[in-house]
């Protein structure tokens, strides 16, 4: 199975609890393999299917209320 990871850059998070709902959030997500969320380093490393665009992977992090950047 073909996977693309993207690593985004996020802000907004404060704490453990932040970066665990947007884990959460991001791997409910039909198409996101997997999520590796770091609120110390404020990034993320997300195994997506092919489907799943890194655009796509922005909004849903903004849409949680977070500040996806590139």
């Amino acid at each position: 199975m073909e996977q693309t990871v993207h690593t985004i850059s996020i802000s907004g998070m404060t704490c453990d609890g932040c970066s665990s709902r947007l884990t959460r959030v991001l791997e409910s997500t039909p198409g996101i393999l997997k999520a590796v969320i770091s609120h110390i380093e404020g990034k993320g490393k997300v195994t997506t299917s092919p489907e799943i665009t890194e655009a796509t992977v922005f909004q849903i992090i903004n849409s949680a209320g977070f500040e996806a950047h590139a």
